[in-house]
């Protein structure tokens, strides 16, 4: 390395120690010079000077740079401890090098929503309509009295967009936010020789990270060290193929790359034929004015008077398309999303994906990993086996040295956990890595008085084989420096090991031929701490010829042969509540399959206590391991899938096959997992369900919801809540439907048979605000019901708008129809008033009757529609809002709505007729609807009419 590199090296080393007495300014200067002064270090050897060493990955300069000891030299970080990192360090390295985080975009502000919602196509023809209607008013009746028609439309449609836009705008607010905790990764890192846990923004310049399969890469660094990386770049390069990382040819790592191992409806057809008969009317002299005389009498009618009306009509009947359409369904549906969303994130559940709120409402099976989702994921080593003799607690000094040596190295150098001690003198310990691995690390330390630094000075390793999730076992190659001997150790799954192994030791240290009595005598051992719910681990060894100077660091461990050295059991507690949980969906008619990679009978014994499997169960065919299940032919698999319970011994390719079987007979299915190799399940699955503490980065980005706890009772949380969205959005359905066949029919009758339509463009404007904002919002905060997990699921084939719902709203739709349309008729005979108060009688009572089915809208099959009411607070404050707008409406807004004012027996009357809702729908509760889809039956009707002919 170059005179001016080292003069640059200690440069850095001197402005990062920032002495306490300099002011801010002064502080900030020195660290600036110190990031000069760093990239100057890395790029100074180098011809070009504008060359970097990561983008484009530049070995070369890198190497004329010293390499990654003298970066990591210059950065002030040891490669085993790594930094110093305590507060000072840390302020100092982020000042001097900037944070890692990068600038987003800005995020979309009101008046964006607020454009987007000006071009909806029939927006654009209201306010067309609209500018016209204000130019011809005001030229034919003058700016002081001719503004009202257009204006009234100009300010409702404002009204609707500038609504429509906050709901957009502040969902949009809601969204970053979660997206914000959903890409705060935790990473764990080294600093002053510990191991401990950060969030990727705190990563600082000179971090050592350890990286695990299925983490994401946190930022740009350098390789320093580790055994058979594979980086996953496809994110940055799109090319499927993983690259391996090594410090001799590849040590770059890239941010964000992985460690791998439609419209047609009714209400349009409606509206073009209200347009068609109105224009009819009129150009035939059918429509008359207020004073009774024929609007249009062919030639002596003024042009712009024609032009005036025609303008009427057609806004009326674009009006009409803005009701009938259900642009407050997406509405309805986000705010439902969005609120259950936040409501869940307090429930443990992040939802990555909206749709799969919906979706797991509908769900049929649930496919659950076991450690960590039913159990508590708190491992620790409960019985130990040396040889066919169970190890009693505190009896270490009775095993034979030999023996003890070979187990301290299978344990402690086999491993992807880590052991950190303050000093020589504390007796506290901390032990990182994955609940198995901290348990056999802890076990080891601490019952077995192993020195971990000793140890790892003692032996070099040369290969690491990481656990594979096919074979279950993980491997390790070392060579012992005292005797220069090298071995081969092998960890994992009780049955794997044993089956490999040709010989064992007994507690004395004595080699044991693994004969067919021997091994039988083990394999009861195994089944018996299964039985008691106990992970069954084994240790195997073998020592490992070889020439002087041969290489030892080989791609592929040998695994024949090997020697047993013990096996232990662990045990993880089932976790509080999660048998209930189970019980809850399963009375909620969703089938609950335990799927684990532990022996068959850990998984059977934890399936029982977890009461997934019940006493009466047929365990043959409830009860099948993940080899046995992949050699089902497709129809047996088919035929079996529906009564497996558990599946044992399983690997991540038996989850995807048992999800595509369950996809493939119909049953919407929900899987969690939180492996890299979990990732293809999870995508393949209606609802993949990711855990957020145990969980990789690569399964969560494949999950639609990360349950944070890692608990199954949280998935039971996110089912009932699914149930719940899903209830909501049928509520407002069924709202909106009452409305929209109400007013279709309304308009339709009273424009063909009287030539006019009676509900407005402003009055319609204004239900349609009721329909698409309040509405949605008062609906849509309705909290889950024990009810909805009594139910069964709806399945993938179950239509959204139901019998009960056909039933209910076709009821109160009628009702409607039938007194308006009285009103339209004969309400000024009956009640012995105008036209104006006629017309402003019958919009006054279509909408308080809309205000009073919203409460019967809450409940679709129950009776009591006021159950649980007063604690929906925003539900009640929107029915006043609602009240107190339609009361300033009719009363106070004369010109602008077109109204006239009521007096109170018109409005007692108004809220008697709407009143009359209330035990409509509870008598209608009584009427018994069948199962079968509605529309079922008039497809059974044409079936039989075209068999007959």
């Amino acid at each position: 390395m170059s005179n001016l590199m080292h003069a640059n090296m200690a440069c850095i080393e001197f402005l990062l120690k920032v002495p306490e007495n300099l002011s801010k300014p002064s502080k900030r200067w020195r660290r600036a010079v110190a990031t000069i002064y760093y990239s100057r270090a890395l790029l100074s050897t180098s011809p070009k000077r504008n060359v970097d060493i990561m983008s484009p990955k530049n070995f070369q300069q890198l190497q004329e740079s010293g390499g990654v000891d003298s970066i990591a030299s210059a950065l002030k970080t040891n490669l085993n401890d790594g930094i110093h990192g305590d507060e000072k360090d840390l302020v100092n390295r982020h000042e001097a090098f900037g944070t890692n985080t990068y600038k987003k975009p800005p995020s979309q502000g009101f008046l964006h929503f607020v454009w987007e919602a000006f071009k909806d196509f029939t927006i654009l023809i209201l306010l067309f309509c609209a500018a016209l209607s204000l130019g011809f008013g005001i030229k034919q009746n003058g700016p002081k009295d001719g503004w009202y028609d257009g204006g009234s439309i100009f300010v409702a449609v404002f009204l609707v967009i500038i609504v429509s836009s906050l709901s957009n705008f502040r969902q949009s607010k809601q969204f970053e936010k979660l997206s914000k905790q959903s890409n705060n990764i935790k990473i764990d890192v080294i600093r002053g020789g510990r191991r401990q846990e950060v969030s990727i923004y705190e990563i600082v310049v000179g971090d050592i990270v350890c990286l695990n399969t299925g983490d994401q890469v946190p930022a740009d660094g350098l390789f320093v060290d580790g055994h058979s990386l594979q980086i996953d770049e496809s994110s940055m390069t799109g090319e499927s193929d993983h690259v391996g990382v090594d410090r001799a040819q590849n040590p770059y790592l890239v941010s964000g790359t992985k460690v791998a191992d439609g419209y047609g409806k009714l209400g349009l057809a409606v509206a073009f034929l209200v347009l068609v008969v109105l224009l009819v009317r009129y150009f035939t002299g059918h429509t008359r004015d207020e004073s009774g005389r024929r609007e249009f009498n062919g030639s002596n009618k003024n042009v712009n008077d024609v032009l005036n009306a025609v303008v009427r009509i057609v806004a009326a009947a674009v009006t009409i398309v803005v009701v009938a359409i259900p642009e407050g369904l997406p509405l309805a549906v986000t705010l439902t999303l969005a609120y259950s969303m936040k409501r869940m994130m307090a429930d443990q559940a992040m939802v990555r994906k909206l749709s799969a709120c919906e979706t797991m409402g509908s769900a049929t099976t649930i496919c659950t990993d076991k450690t960590g989702t039913l159990t508590q994921n708190q491992m620790k080593v409960t019985k130990v086996w040396l040889g066919q003799n169970l190890l009693e607690q505190g009896t270490t000094s009775e095993i034979d040295a030999d023996l003890l040596a070979f187990v301290q190295q299978g344990v402690g150098l086999n491993t992807t956990g880590s052991v950190y001690r303050g000093s020589s003198s504390s007796s506290d310990y901390e032990f990182s890595g994955s609940p198995t691995e901290k348990a056999l690390l802890s076990w080891v330390v601490l019952e077995l008085n192993t020195d971990m630094q000793k140890l790892n000075q003692g032996c070099t390793i040369l290969h690491v084989e990481a656990f594979n999730s096919q074979k279950k076992r993980s491997g390790v190659l070392i060579k012992d420096k005292e005797n220069n001997k090298v071995y081969v150790h092998w960890k994992g799954a009780a049955e794997m090991i044993l089956d490999k192994c040709s010989s064992y030791y007994d507690a004395s240290g004595n080699l044991k031929p693994m004969n067919d009595k021997a091994k039988e005598t083990f394999e009861q051992i195994i089944q018996s701490m299964a039985a008691s719910s106990l992970r069954c681990i084994a240790f195997a060894h073998k020592e490992v010829v070889h020439k002087e100077n041969e290489v030892m660091d080989q791609e592929k461990l040998t695994d024949d042969g090997l020697t047993l050295l013990g096996m232990v059991g662990l045990k993880d507690p089932c976790r509080p509540g999660v048998k209930k949980a189970v019980q809850d969906c399963q009375n909620a008619g969703v089938n609950i399959k335990m799927i684990t990679g532990d022996n068959v009978f850990t998984a059977r014994a934890i399936a029982v206590e977890c009461g997934i499997l019940q006493p009466g169960d047929d365990i043959n065919s409830a009860v099948v391991e993940g080899p046995e299940f992949r050699s089902y032919t497709d129809k047996e698999r088919s035929e079996k899938v529906d009564k497996i319970r558990v599946m044992g011994r399983s690997s991540p390719f038996d989850k995807l096959l048992m999800v595509q079987c369950l996809k493939q007979k119909g049953y919407v299915v929900a899987v969690t997992g939180d492996g890299t190799n979990d990732a293809p399940a999870l995508k393949e699955a209606d609802i993949g369900l990711s855990m957020g503490i145990q969980g990789t980065e690569v399964a969560k980005e494949s999950s639609d919801i990360v349950i944070l706890d890692d608990n199954f009772a949280s998935v039971a949380t996110v089912l009932n809540w699914g149930r719940c969205v899903y209830n909501n959005i049928q509520k407002f359905i069924q709202f909106q439907l009452t409305v929209n066949v109400a007013a279709l029919t309304i308009n339709f009758v009273a424009a063909v048979s009287a030539g006019e339509v009676p509900l407005t463009a402003v009055q319609l404007l204004w239900v349609n605000l009721i329909m698409d904002t309040l509405v949605a919002l008062a609906l849509a905060t309705e909290k889950p019901a024990t009810e909805l997990m009594e139910k069964a699921p709806v399945g993938r084939t179950e239509p959204l708008i139901t019998n009960v719902m056909w039933r209910n709203l076709m009821s109160q739709a009628l009702y409607q129809i039938a007194v308006l349309l009285t009103l339209q008729f004969k309400g000024e005979s009956i009640f012995g008033i105008g036209s104006k108060v006629k017309d402003t009688l019958l919009f006054n009572t279509f909408v308080l009757c809309q205000v009073f089915n919203e409460f019967n809208a809450r409940k679709l099959e129950k009776k009591n529609i006021f159950e649980g009411i007063h604690k929906n607070r925003l539900f009640l404050a929107i029915i006043a809002i609602t009240i107190i707008l339609q009361v300033v409406m009719v009363e106070f807004l004369k010109k602008f709505a077109n109204t006239e004012r009521l007096n109170w027996g018109q409005w007692g009357v108004c809220i008697g007729i709407a009143a009359v809702s209330w035990p409509l729908g509870w008598l209608v509760k009584f009427i018994p609807v069948t199962d079968k889809p509605f529309f079922s039956y008039i497809k059974w009707q044409n079936a039989c009419f075209w068999n007959k002919n």
